[in-house]
């Protein structure tokens, strides 16, 4: 297959190139952020050329004759392994132990086998992990300079016992025993869907509370240590990150490695990219943060977008054997699926259960939208990813897809001159209140301008808005429930109450600034508490109520009442 790699920038460069835009893609025109995104970005989001095959080849036709050459790109086939080590003697290759395993740890094998050919491709390693009457099947990886290594997350306390099995002799056969210990202080294990809801994997409660640095990761060792040093004072429970680097407005410069060798041989990995990649995901698990990797984008440059299916397998295969044995990782197959380049819902599916067969341990598994929504139902997703200011509307996708809903993305507090880059602070904590009240759990990015551009939602770095605290004292509110959660009760007419019932009751007034409201109790004797979530206030009213209870308001935005059981 091949495909039109071309950015909007070299068609408005070429003589009459602007005319073409301006009748086929008029969005694309006059806008600084998009010169250097794939013409195939906005024909994915263009209504009339994404569902009608001839006027897109019309399009196609008409800028085919006014740029000669048309840069075109092929697709990669799928390599077959070659035999590679074949004289080496069977199960010789040596095996050592990385650290010392406890569990919900990372249970690490390292193997030394043959560097010659190209170990990526030509040598295929698995290995079947025993522990009592449970099995896990690893699939393992090349590491470079002969170093193969076999990942498990350490899913239970005792003996483990594994066998490798490989196509080259070296690597076949090798059996060994570890001991995992008992689980470090503070360690769940991996994430898990808990109903509408989450949990570690001990029973522990996991509320995502959520910010997106897409290419943090990508960024200088100063911003990295700045990001992550923010975060550990943040309220924060899960970042998302792309494992491409991005290129988009405010995040265009040329990072020191990709996920392949320089010379973009797609065939083989960059594993210093890639050690740097495992260090950033486990200093993220040492701050108690989920790692939300995001494996495709359509942002994008040097053609990570559109590598076709034969080597986005290679890469989801190799991502997902990397960083299946951390617990506190999560794989989100894309940024705005529907704006990536030359993938349908089959290739998307694909993915997904690529993803899902090469995880023996069972991550939490996502997919982000930029328009439509994808289907939720699917058996590879876990939970919804959602793009969509609608924060109200979370209750309706709940029920639609029988799965948690998190809106990864529904605006960035900041002042950037882009609509979807300029909520204030309060807006931003407005719609995190909203969706929490509706069973959901709404996402926090931050876009605010500075002179060396480092901004927050791109590159990391620090923190300068107002919404992060205030989403604090909203995690406490939630936490302090005594299920952990929220889940959305009957309401009345022009406010939601969320909570455990009979036990816990919560209700938001949002932009509305009563200086007072009558509320009608369940049954029983209740505590009263005004909070005001933009001060962080609680004022607990004297005495119980019980029946109805007159609850004296400020007349200010951003209230809220907590009814507690007494």
């Amino acid at each position: 297959m091949l495909t039109h790699f071309i950015t909007v920038g070299q068609v408005l460069d070429a003589p009459g190139g602007r005319a073409v835009l301006e009748r086929f893609l008029p969005q694309a025109v006059d806008r600084a952020d998009v010169r250097e995104l794939l013409v195939l970005f906005f024909l994915r989001v263009t209504p009339g050329l994404r569902d009608d095959e001839q006027a897109r080849a019309a399009f196609w036709a008409e800028i085919d004759a006014l740029m000669e050459p048309v840069i075109l790109r092929p697709h990669a086939a799928a390599i077959a392994p070659s035999a590679v080590g074949v004289s080496a003697p069977y199960a010789s290759a040596p095996w050592t132990l990385v650290g010392s395993p406890t569990r919900w740890g990372l249970l690490e094998i390292q193997l030394s086998g043959p560097s010659d050919g190209n170990p990526f491709i030509d040598v295929e390693l698995t290995a079947e992990f025993r522990c009592g009457e449970r099995s896990w099947t690893v699939g393992g990886f090349y590491d470079g300079d002969g170093t193969y290594r076999l990942r498990a997350l350490a899913e239970q306390e005792g003996t483990w016992q594994f066998v490798t099995s490989s196509t080259t002799p070296a690597l076949d056969g090798i059996g060994g025993e570890v001991t995992v210990g008992p689980a470090a202080p503070g360690a769940h294990g991996p994430v898990r869907v808990d109903g509408f809801h989450f949990a570690y994997a001990d029973g522990t409660r996991y509320r995502p509370w959520g910010t997106t640095a897409y290419a943090w990761n990508h960024q200088d060792d100063k911003t990295q240590e700045e990001t992550l040093e923010t975060l550990a004072a943040s309220p924060f429970t899960k970042l998302r990150m792309c494992l491409f680097p991005k290129h988009f407005v405010f995040n265009n410069e040329e990072p020191s490695r990709f996920p392949f060798p320089r010379s973009f041989d797609h065939s083989r990995f960059d594993t210093e990219f890639f050690a740097r990649l495992d260090e950033q995901v486990r200093r993220l698990g040492e701050l108690g943060i989920e790692a939300d990797i995001i494996l495709f984008h359509p942002y994008d440059k040097w053609g990570f977008s559109d590598l076709g299916p034969a080597v986005d397998e290679r890469v989801v295969r190799y991502v997902v054997r990397r960083l299946a044995g951390y617990a506190h990782v999560w794989f989100s197959l894309a940024n705005e699926y529907d704006a990536v380049p030359g993938k349908t819902i089959a290739d998307w599916d694909r993915i997904g259960e690529t993803v899902t067969a090469e995880d023996p341990h069972g991550h939490l598994v996502s997919i982000h939208n930029f328009i439509e929504h994808f289907d939720h139902t699917r058996p590879w997703i876990t939970h919804a990813s959602v793009q969509h200011s609608r924060v109200d509307e979370v209750t309706g996708w709940r029920e639609r897809w029988g799965k948690p809903v998190v809106i990864d993305e529904s605006g960035y507090e900041g002042d950037l001159e882009f609509d979807w880059g300029n909520l204030t602070g309060e807006e931003m904590l407005r719609r995190f209140w909203e969706g929490a009240l509706r069973g959901g759990y709404v996402g926090h990015g931050e876009t605010y301008w500075n002179a060396e551009e480092r901004i927050w939602w791109a590159k990391g770095g620090r923190l300068t808005g107002t919404s992060p605290r205030r989403i604090g004292f909203l995690a406490e509110i939630v936490a302090a429930s005594p299920t952990g959660v929220l889940e959305p009760l009957p309401s009345d007419y022009d406010l939601p109450w969320a909570g455990v019932q009979d036990e816990y009751l919560v209700t938001y007034y949002g932009l509305g600034r009563p200086r007072e409201r009558h509320i009608l109790l369940p049954p029983g004797r209740w505590h009263v508490d005004v909070l005001d979530t933009w001060e962080c206030t609680v004022e607990r009213l004297p005495g119980t109520y019980e029946t109805l209870a007159v609850v004296p308001l400020p007349a200010k935005p951003y209230q809220a009442v907590r009814l507690v059981k007494a």
